[in-house]
């Protein structure tokens, strides 16, 4: 069995809920047990869940946990000479019954899709597309990422890819994967798309594989409602605060081993 299948489980036990849930329950074994600092643990786990569940809590660490990035022009990609627009998969729906039970983009694979095939518009460059099937959609997922990116890209946008990658099964994968593909057609110089908070590592891991890379990052991180909303708890807040984690995370691991 490959280590791999481990990350998505270990993950989850370092972010949030589950790490703030585990400490409120060592919290509360600890006052069964008649031990000093059970109802601190609770309280503290209490208010981290809080906390993190505050979408001004996700943009404060999006702004100050992670290396940031402008979004891109495309004066900047003719300045650097990129030869090629390149997205990155983000997950995909296994069945949706509204389009007949067809596997569909996830909602972060359908943005990164639509805006790289805008920058390529833009640009006249050709895309390219990387996405298998993830660690934790094992078992799950009918198909890979680049196959229903590549059906939704001709389909509903009328643009074809130019490559195609779809075995990869995490960042530093499509990374070591796509670079062959491309590399055989002279492509080394690359504007790459995929979420802000996401961005570090992409750039991290297709730096390593040989590229010169143009950030194109979409999906910021960004205030979306009232000061007063931002810091009500949120399933939206949860979640945009998780992502910001999980980038770093991810960065303080892939120190040691490529994530």
């Amino acid at each position: 069995m490959e280590l791999g299948v481990f990350k998505p489980l270990l993950t989850s036990l370092a972010m949030p809920p589950m790490a703030p849930l585990l400490l409120a329950l060592f919290g509360v074994l600890l006052d069964w047990r008649r031990k000093r600092g059970g109802l601190a643990l609770i309280a503290l786990s209490l208010a981290a869940l809080w906390l993190l569940s505050c979408h001004g809590t996700a943009v404060w660490l999006a702004r100050h946990a992670l290396p940031q990035f402008e979004a891109v022009t495309t004066a900047q990609l003719k300045a650097n000479q990129v030869q090629a627009v390149v997205i990155l998969g983000g997950g995909v729906l296994p069945g949706a019954p509204e389009y007949g039970g067809a596997p569909q983009p996830s909602p972060v694979t359908a943005a990164r899709l639509r805006y790289g095939i805008w920058l390529a518009r833009q640009s006249g460059l050709p895309l390219a597309f990387s996405g298998g099937i993830g660690w934790a959609a094992d078992g799950m997922q009918p198909a890979s990422e680049a196959d229903v990116a590549a059906r939704v890209a001709q389909q509903e946008f009328g643009f074809a890819l130019r490559w195609s990658e779809a075995v990869s099964r995490d960042t530093d994968g499509n990374a070591r994967l796509l670079a062959p593909v491309l590399m055989r057609e002279g492509v080394q110089r690359i504007a790459l798309v995929t979420d802000a908070w996401h961005m570090p590592r992409s750039v991290a891991a297709f730096e390593r594989a040989g590229f010169t890379v143009t950030p194109a990052p979409m999906g910021f991180t960004l205030p979306v409602e009232s000061p007063l909303l931002q810091w009500l708890p949120s399933a939206q807040g949860l979640l945009a605060s998780r992502q910001v984690l999980r980038e770093c995370l991810g960065l303080a691991v892939g120190q040691f081993t490529p994530l």
